[in-house]
Parts: C-alpha cells; structure tokens; sequence
C-alpha cells in the first residue's frame, strides 16, 4: 500500500471511532534539513498556516458542523428514522521528496484545517468557497489564491503572490526576497501591504474604483499611459485603449511589485 493511500485509511478509519473529533496528521519529511513546501486544496472552507520551529508538518482538519441545518430536516421520513452522517472531512495527505499536499474529500459541507509547518517553507494554498486564508511565521515563496474569501499573511518573508477574487488582501512582509518579483491583487476588496523600509522595488498600481495609499517616497513614472492598439478587425471595428496603471519605483527601484484592485482601496505602507 503506497504511502498516500495509507494516510488516507488511517485517518479515515479513526473518523468511524471519533466523529466529533478533528482528524490530525503528523507527516514527516524525507529530509528536515530542506525546506519544505506544502501544497493545500479546498473546495470548501478555509486553511491556518503556522510556521513553527518544527521538523514535521502537521495537520489538523474539521468539518463545520451541521446541527443548525439540521434542526431544519425532518427526523423521519417515510417511517424511517434519519441516521445522521459523519461531518468528519476526510483529510487525504501525501508527502514525498519534502512535498506535502493536502486535500479533504468531505462533500457535505465545508471543513477548515491549521497546518503547522516548518519555518522555512514553500506554500500554494487554493480555497473556493466560505472560507479564508491565513499565514504567519513561514518564510519562502507563498502562492495563496481565494475565490470568496479574505487572504491575510503576517509576519512573513521571502515573496508573495495573493489574489482574491471576493475579499481582502492583507499582507506583513518582515523581509523580502529581492530576487523574486510579488503580486497582490482582488477584484471586490481592499490590499493592505505592509514591506520593509528599506525595499528597492518597482511598481505598478491599478486601482479601477478606488484610492491609492503610501508613506513611501514613490516617484512615479511621468510617462503617457501605454497605448494599446489591437487594429482593425475582421467586423470592421477597431479598438484602442490606454492602460491606466501607475507605474513608479520605491528606493531606486528594483524587482516588480504589481498592485491591482477593481473594487476597493489599496494602501502600501511602510514598516515602522
């Protein structure tokens, strides 16, 4: 039996025992010395990621429970009682070469996990509905994407890509990886970034329906918008369109920092 099924079994098996318990994992990796990076998919609820001085990850996952939808459903029905089913979510975890991915199988309704990871540590964390994404204490590459949810990373380091779809964006950088360009962005919601002071960085801002907000020195590029021009089409219409992102660099300029909001403020602060 290979290694994800058995996680699987096992803690599927001790879900039959302890419904109402949250399933936990300790998964360890194939080399602690090496950073790790941790995979995290749901379709349903939402994920805490703490970094710890650990040499494991571990994980604990639980399903919402239903009583108040509950009381709403019929006890019987066509003379038979209603047995109620388990809201355990079927946490799935597979670990190989310091890769850990994470996934629950629960289709009733949403689960949420905490996931405590080593320090220096790679995250890609995908949430879809009713739930929300937070970090703390990791440093590495952070790839964190919600549909209908808030993003908020703090006291992190390394770089960053966060896009919501519907909620906010809050991000803490303590440090940053000069090497590597970062992107934040929401179509319903405000970006609140927080970056060291002394970041080198260029910039580019979009803000369709709102206001953008610094401390820092931003000296912006005085430049004409960039022109796009996509020429005459075969329907005989012809489309031209100036792109109205802001474009400016912070201490000199340096690695890419894109900033984009359809439908909220964005403030770059500056860490006091």
């Amino acid at each position: 039996m290979n290694k994800k099924l058995l996680m699987t079994f096992l803690l599927c098996a001790g879900s039959i025992w302890a419904q109402d318990e949250p399933e936990r994992a300790t998964v360890p990796l194939t080399d602690p010395a090496r950073p790790a990076r941790i995979r995290v998919q749901l379709m349903a609820g939402g994920v805490k990621v703490r970094g710890a001085d650990v040499k494991q990850v571990v994980v604990e996952a639980r399903g919402r429970h239903e009583s108040e939808s509950r009381e709403h459903r019929p006890e019987r029905a066509d003379g038979l009682k209603r047995l109620n089913l388990p809201s355990n979510p079927g946490l799935d975890v597979m670990e190989e070469n310091n890769e850990v991915t994470i996934k629950t199988t629960m289709s009733r309704g949403p689960s949420d996990l905490i996931v405590t990871v080593p320090r220096r540590s790679s995250l890609q964390l995908k949430c879809m509905n009713d739930g929300d994404i937070e970090v703390e204490q990791v440093e590495g590459e952070i790839d964190a994407n919600d549909l209908n949810g808030r993003i908020t990373l703090k006291n992190v380091g390394g770089s960053v890509v966060a896009h919501s779809l519907n909620g906010s964006v809050t991000v803490v950088l303590d440090r940053v990886d000069a090497s590597k360009p970062m992107s934040f962005s929401t179509m319903n919601g405000d970006i609140d970034v927080t970056l060291p002071e002394n970041l080198k960085a260029n910039v580019r801002v979009k803000a369709d329906h709102g206001e953008v907000y610094s401390d820092f020195d931003v000296k912006m590029d005085a430049s004409r918008p960039t022109r796009q021009d996509s020429g005459r089409q075969s329907d005989g219409t012809y489309h031209l369109r100036f792109d109205q992102t802001l474009r400016g660099t912070i201490n000199g300029g340096g690695p890419e920092l894109q900033f984009t909001s359809f439908n909220g403020q964005i403030f770059i602060r500056k860490k006091k």
